[in-house]
């Protein structure tokens, strides 16, 4: 050993020293990476049991959202460990040359809290970020309702989720702007088709016709993919001046209720006119004054 100097070396207790640190960092690193790389695995299974649970069908394009979920989630831990472990064997390493490091910790102490001050919203959209994507709480290609805007998920960053409204409006929105989510593409939808007839009609008929044409939809080869159970008419919905309303619901794959929607519409005011139900009558309008 060199009197008065900086750095203590000492053969060869010092080099094997380092080679220890070394060697055990590159051990825990491989541990760890095998864990995340287990853990994203295990993310895309559990998603996919969820949507299966939720009744939906697990498709190629939904697996490929998992998995590009899971490869966000496995890169971001990944470049964490990587540098929280190449920070701890360099302090270990300083360490045991003997170079003094609480100079060195406390300007970093002092440069984290101002960086933390001046980038406080940066950090809370990314931890945001960071739960939506665990959590499973949207992907691309879900219809959502994230309060400020209401649409087609495009792209969910870490930092921002970009969305296209029904008007082709691109929407950014910050994650830590996001306090609700309301995700209409998990699990199933709901068509609702309320059709109107005159009031002197029997519902009895009106009913019994339309349960043929929910029938008829249900077993449409067209349909069988999209509908989950067969329509079925609930009944009179109201009943106001000259107009009878009669609702039929059908449950279908998220986001295909328009489609069922329409096609029982269609055949149901079809199947109406054919039978010679009347429509609802348009009153006169009252006098004005």
């Amino acid at each position: 050993m060199v009197p008065n100097a900086i750095v203590v070396w000492n053969w060869p207790e010092t080099p094997i020293v380092i080679l220890v640190i070394l060697v055990t960092a590159l051990v825990g690193r491989w541990l760890l990476v095998r864990m995340i790389r287990r853990a994203s695995a295990l993310a895309v299974e559990r998603a996919k049991r969820r949507r299966e649970e939720l009744g939906t069908q697990t498709e190629p394009l939904h697996m490929a959202r998992y998995a590009a979920r899971a490869a966000t989630m496995g890169s971001l831990l990944r470049s964490l460990t990587n540098a929280v472990i190449a920070v701890l064997t360099v302090l270990t390493v300083l360490a045991t040359l003997g170079i003094p490091l609480t100079p060195l910790l406390a300007s970093a102490g002092v440069g984290g809290v101002a960086l933390g001050f001046g980038a406080q919203s940066l950090v809370k959209d990314y931890l945001s970020g960071i739960f939506m994507i665990v959590e499973d709480q949207y992907g691309v290609g879900d219809l959502v309702d994230l309060g400020e805007a209401t649409g087609t998920v495009e792209d969910v960053g870490l930092r921002v989720t970009r969305l296209r409204d029904g008007s082709g409006q691109v929407w950014y929105i910050r994650n830590g702007e996001i306090v609700r989510v309301g995700n209409q593409s998990q699990g199933w939808s709901t068509a609702t088709i309320d059709i109107p007839v005159d009031t002197s009609e029997s519902s009895t008929r009106v009913i019994e016709i339309l349960g043929q044409v929910a029938a008829e939809v249900g077993a449409d080869p067209e349909w069988e993919k999209v509908l989950l159970e067969e329509p079925r008419v609930v009944g009179v919905q109201s009943v106001e001046a000259g107009r009878m309303t009669i609702r039929i619901v059908a449950k279908t794959q998220p986001n295909q209720q328009f489609g069922v929607q329409r096609a029982i519409l269609d055949r149901g005011s079809q199947a109406l006119k054919d039978a010679g139900v009347k429509g609802p009558r348009v009153l006169p309008s009252p006098p004005t004054l």
